[in-house]
């Protein structure tokens, strides 16, 4: 099977109280699933303006991502069901408190990104639903600022 790459600007924000933010994601054909925000970078654009353009376009807010703190490649079926080599990299945002505000989602986001939360560390080591990455725990405890920004 052929694969189309798939660069990507992964988002792990975090709150004041240590919860990570999640999108639902529900497609046709398949078990619903959770994924930090973030996407595919549009033709020409760097990781790093990815990561804010995805930040404002699935949050709304407006921050610098920072540098890339992780870097992950991994295949898999996209939303659109195309079979895709994803190199992601990740960018961690530290937030006091935040409300998604949903006003600049896309068409395909609002279809299939209908729901989203908080999670605590031990609800993503429980939750009955798939998250992804499945080392998000680790990633998290590997990306831990050693002082606030």
């Amino acid at each position: 099977m052929t694969r189309r790459p798939r660069p990507a600007a992964r988002i792990l924000l975090v709150d004041g109280r240590g919860r990570v933010l999640l999108f639902r994601f529900t497609v046709a054909g398949r078990a619903p699933f959770w994924v930090t925000p973030g996407g595919a970078l549009d033709p020409g654009e760097a990781y790093e303006a990815a990561a804010r353009r995805e930040l404002l376009e699935e949050t709304g807010l407006d921050l610098d991502p920072g540098p890339q703190v992780a870097r992950r490649v991994v295949d898999f079926t996209s939303v659109e069901g195309v079979p895709v080599t994803a190199d992601e990299r990740y960018f961690r945002v530290d937030v006091g408190e935040h409300e998604v505000d949903p006003a600049h989602h896309t068409d395909l986001e609002r279809r299939v990104m209908q729901s989203w939360r908080w999670f605590t560390r031990a609800e993503l080591a429980t939750h009955d639903e798939a998250i992804y990455p499945a080392d998000l725990l680790n990633l998290l405890d590997a990306t831990e600022p050693t002082h606030a920004r």
